[in-house]
């Protein structure tokens, strides 16, 4: 395979930070496939949006729910089915698990403190945790930890397959469990030498949120972003493995009881795993009014925003290629345009917020993909982004 198509389909893979692996797929008899997508458009792109949630339930996922808003036009579409028992509709407003959108929440939290005077980003993260950071990562700063160029490794979880973690999805994990069991182990790189995307950094975070302020992550998240906002449909689900409210189902690829391969309903699952990093639950509209807000500088303001729209100049720890991951955000150059945001993923749920710099065109989705955690990129949560955005242009040299 010759250089120019392997860099295409990485520059394709990359556009989204999580994915999906298509796999076999077998609908109960009463799961008839669902309606054209309702949709609202004012947008000329509008029709390639509605091309690409087409025909769902599919292989690849049971459900989507889009917001494309912005300067540039508007379009909402909504395709898929509640659930494959009944076949219903898909609730376009139904609640979902964001996954590691939960970051830029996490990270608005912690730059709004920053500029209160009551956290220093260049101040090591041990300053503020001594009882839990050990000094083999004393110089990790509280940036590192937000940038992903800590070097802090992931913390040990039981379980090699899906199959496994199943088993295992209604288990609590405690997060100060998981950074003793992250920081117990030797560093991936010196801090600041590189980048590698992990959830750590953001459990330690939100336990810095804590130590700091003296009260709960989950308060300060709902009295500093949520209430102010007016996201009446964003919540921290704590050690409840259901969404509560409205919602969709989410299945999964796997292993079934009999032997054979096929969907899992995977909609309870706990994710105090992912907690300050990717256990937030919320649906578009509520997303929708949050990236509007981020971007226009109403939830971080001052010079810190840039920090979220500043990559670090370091090369990722796999690829080599260069730091694609901000304080919160990424950013991938798409039809010519920086577009910066977030992806997410639980099991049977992907999810993303994404935004031209200065607001002209968002895209906010909830795909119910059949493998939301797998190696590949979704086709469906992919196709979206390139829709709305325009597809992918080289990137520059690895950093060396």
């Amino acid at each position: 395979m010759n250089r120019s198509v392997t860099r295409t389909r990485t520059l394709l893979a990359a556009a989204l930070a999580v994915g999906i692996a298509a796999g076999p797929l077998a609908f109960p008899a009463t799961a008839a496939p669902a309606p054209a997508a309702t949709t609202r458009a004012v947008d000329p792109a509008g029709s390639a949006l509605a091309e690409v949630i087409a025909g769902l339930p599919s292989k690849d996922a049971t459900a989507a729910l889009v917001r494309v808003g912005g300067t540039e036009g508007t379009w909402r579409g909504t395709t898929g089915v509640h659930d494959l028992a009944t076949g219903r509709p898909a609730d376009p407003d139904a609640r979902f698990r964001a996954g590691s959108v939960t970051k830029v929440f996490t990270a608005a939290v912690v730059l709004q403190l920053a500029s209160e005077g009551r956290i220093d980003l260049d101040r090591p993260a041990r300053a503020y945790l001594p009882d839990l950071i050990p000094a083999t990562y004393g110089e990790v700063t509280v940036r590192q930890l937000l940038n992903h160029t800590h070097g802090i490794p992931a913390a040990e979880m039981p379980g090699d397959t899906v199959e496994e973690w199943y088993a295992r999805r209604l288990d609590t994990h405690d997060p100060r469990a998981m950074v003793r069991s992250a920081t117990a182990r030797p560093r991936e790189f010196a801090p600041g030498e590189k980048q590698h995307y992990l959830n750590i950094g953001y459990t330690i975070a939100g336990l810095l949120i804590e130590r700091v302020t003296g009260d709960t992550y989950e308060h300060q998240l709902a009295a500093r972003v949520l209430g102010p906002l007016g996201l009446r449909d964003t919540y921290s689900p704590g050690t409840s493995p259901r969404i509560e409210g409205p919602h969709n189902h989410g299945y999964q690829t796997m292993r079934l009881d009999d032997g054979s391969t096929g969907l899992r309903d995977v909609t309870v699952w706990g994710a105090t795993d992912g907690w300050a990093a990717g256990d937030l639950i919320s649906t578009t509209a509520d997303l929708e009014r949050f990236t509007r807000a981020l971007f226009a500088g109403r939830v971080v303001r001052g010079p810190l925003l840039e920090e979220m729209f500043t990559l670090p100049k370091v090369a990722d720890s796999r690829s080599g290629e260069p730091a694609a991951y901000s304080v919160g955000l990424s950013m991938k150059v798409l039809g010519g345009r920086e577009v910066w945001g977030k992806t997410g993923g639980r099991w049977g749920y992907n999810a993303a917020i994404a935004s031209t710099r200065d607001g002209a065109r968002t895209l906010v989705y909830s795909v119910n993909s059949t493998d939301a955690k797998g190696q590949d990129t979704n086709r469906v949560a992919l196709n979206l982004m390139l829709a709305t955005f325009g597809m992918p242009s080289p990137t520059p040299s690895p950093v060396r």
